[in-house]
């Protein structure tokens, strides 16, 4: 079961880094959540919020967000519209699915012809 973010939005900003105090660095990186197995595709309602500075390339974790950052974080979330929660069947679950079924009428149609 692989489980990997894919990116949904990015959002350059033009607040200083924490770090390196550069204005022209700092990205915020809107991810979702996505599943994929042999059977089923699914899009999970999980979202991740990631913020670098391409300046200095570190990551730039909450703790040391100012109250500039963060209020322009709130911003961005809530403009921020996520991909609906969605899963999709694969082949290979269908032909599991049609196969059962098949195999379940077999057997009732053999128990009702050997019972008449």
């Amino acid at each position: 079961m692989a489980e990997q973010y894919i990116k949904i939005k990015a959002v350059n900003l033009n607040n200083n880094c924490p770090e390196c105090y550069s204005t022209e660095g700092l990205k915020l990186t809107f991810k979702q959540k996505f599943i994929e197995t042999n059977f089923y595709k699914s899009i999970t309602s999980d979202i991740k919020y990631e913020m670098d500075c391409s300046t200095c390339n570190m990551p730039i974790y909450p703790v040391k967000w100012t109250q500039d950052i963060e209020r322009v974080f709130e911003y961005h979330k809530r403009g921020f519209t996520p991909k609906q929660a969605s899963t999709h069947l694969k082949k290979a679950t269908w032909l599991v699915i049609i196969t059962g079924i098949f195999i379940a009428l077999s057997v009732i149609a053999a128990i009702l012809y050997y019972t008449l």
